[in-house]
């Protein structure tokens, strides 16, 4: 049967089922920002109704408790989010969502049931991470599985998952089927939505709508609490101040600050992360903590940046912003205070792949990321991470670890002072995983300002560009500390579960233990 047929079926299923006028839960429910003692719980139905919770310690609910939980309007896509408090550590929470209509029969949804694991202070803590998923036209191809890398994920029984940017490509219209390598056809599960490029806030909306039709995906979100962050897909390819939407014929709408203003909205409408305060209700950029033993610190590399320039100027100005000021300086006082063991910074790209943005009308390369290039000391937006990489130095900070993804192939970077041309820092860790379900490239060429060193990578062979999942070469990245030694393990593996690579790293000592 092809993908059209099927989505119609689907169609015409939720059609029948809206006409006994009960509410329908057809995103499944999701799980976010655990934290010790809460977590997100987050929903979607398909009319104005209330969220209903309903959590106990063990499968049979016995002494469960209900919470009557927030309304769901179309002002928000009928998306809704409940926290969960008081939750006890190294617990197995079970779950019961459904929705109540708002006319005087309040008719219920057939619920959808979760469960997760709160991290207790003698649990070994294991997590994936990844990103980029339904990119360059992959989409849900049913006769292949679906998205099955998230059942892959799944599967090894993570306490939780960083998804790490692109979690949806807005920018990329998916077709019913595309010519994939070897002479094969991809076909793809299609929606009005993401026929052409997201626009209007509801295809925007739709995008996310699209990515949770597979059932991979939503039973790993009823199992697995997330922690999400973004890049430059959930808007517009490598958006930033300097991004000219003029002379692209796919946008009708040019305004890249209205594209950002509804993508930032549907991204906070589908993204099961825990608001921030008024101050900045749609910041990204947050630590979640785990105890002593683990800190993750999430980044936004995308809202604070300037423009994409030749990113080669020698002072540090709003020109040459990534992270920008006001989170630099969050992450450097969190770093300083964190007491865990390990502190994982999330980062939505690579510190040294060279990840271009075409040239300038003059014919000089421009920059997408830190890098530029250039093999030299640091210039441009290499000047805030190399004030960063000083400051964990001088203050004396272990354990740090940097995972990321962006590149769609897996990799492990050394970052080597002794090879680098700006040195003053420790030497540390970047493992790259994905994609998770788009095109595979790469590898990327170094700069080495940081002098990082490829001890691993796996992509496409040489000439081989944009590759599908048919290919094996999407990833995602295991991590494991054990509680009693604290080493920290990191696993690359493919789109089987199967390890391609593996680094076990030993906690170095700290005067903060």
């Amino acid at each position: 049967m092809t993908a059209l047929p099927l989505f119609l079926a689907l169609a015409a299923s939720n059609m029948a089922a809206a006409d006994d006028g009960v509410p329908l839960m057809e995103q499944g429910i999701q799980f976010g920002d655990l934290v010790p003692g809460r977590a997100i719980v987050w929903s979607r139905t398909d009319r104005p109704a209330r969220m209903m919770v309903e959590y106990a310690l063990n499968e049979q609910f016995d002494d469960s408790r209900i919470i009557r939980g927030p309304y769901a309007f179309e002002s928000t896509d009928f998306t809704a989010r409940q926290d969960l408090v008081g939750l006890p550590l190294g617990s197995d929470v079970f779950v019961k969502v459904w929705f109540e209509d708002l006319t005087n029969a309040h008719a219920k949804s057939e619920p959808v049931a979760g469960h997760f694991h709160t991290i207790g202070e003698h649990d070994n803590i294991r997590f994936v991470w990844g990103g980029d998923t339904s990119g360059q036209g992959w989409g849900i191809n049913e006769s292949f599985g679906g998205m099955k890398i998230y059942e892959a994920m799944r599967q090894v029984e993570p306490q939780f998952f960083i998804q790490s940017g692109d979690n949806i490509y807005s920018d990329g219209p998916i077709p019913s089927s595309r010519p994939a390598e070897d002479s094969k056809i991809w076909t793809n599960l299609v929606t009005p939505e993401v026929s052409k490029v997201a626009e209007t806030l509801d295809e925007f909306r739709g995008r996310y709508k699209y990515n949770l039709l597979d059932e991979n995906l939503r039973r790993f979100n009823a199992e697995v609490p997330q922690i999400w962050q973004w890049d430059d897909h959930e808007v517009v390819n490598n958006w930033s101040d300097s991004k000219d939407l003029n002379n692209d014929s796919n946008y009708t709408v040019k305004d890249v600050p209205l594209l950002l203003a509804r993508a930032t909205k549907a991204f906070h409408e589908y993204a099961p992360l825990r608001p921030h305060d008024a101050e900045e209700a749609s910041r990204i950029y947050r630590k979640i903590s785990y105890g002593k033993l683990l800190d993750v610190f999430v980044l936004d590399m995308r809202t604070y940046r300037g423009p994409n320039s030749t990113n080669l100027q020698t002072q540090e100005s709003a020109e040459t912003a990534f992270l920008g000021e006001t989170q630099l300086a969050w992450l450097k006082e969190e770093l300083k205070n964190s007491r865990a063991v390990w502190k994982v910074i999330s980062a939505d790209m690579p510190i040294g792949l060279n990840i271009g943005d075409g040239i300038d009308a003059q014919g000089n390369a421009l920059w997408e990321a830190v890098a530029n290039g250039d093999n030299g000391p640091a210039a441009g937006r290499e000047l805030e991470i190399a004030r960063l990489l000083s400051f964990v130095k001088h203050e004396h900070i272990n354990n740090i670890v940097w995972l990321t993804a962006d590149v769609h192939y897996a990799a492990a970077h050394f970052y080597d002072p002794g090879k680098a041309q700006t040195k003053d820092f420790i030497p540390f860790w970047e493992f790259v995983a994905g994609p998770l379900n788009a095109g595979s490239f790469g590898p990327k060429s170094t700069d080495a300002t940081f002098g990082p060193q490829v001890v691993f990578t796996k992509a496409p062979s040489a000439g081989q560009v944009n590759l599908s999942p048919f290919a094996g070469l999407q990833f995602f990245g295991e991590v494991n500390i054990d509680r009693k030694s604290r080493a920290l393990t990191v696993d690359l593996k493919d789109i089987e579960g199967t390890t391609v690579f593996s680094k076990t790293l030993a906690a170095a000592a700290s005067d903060k233990d």
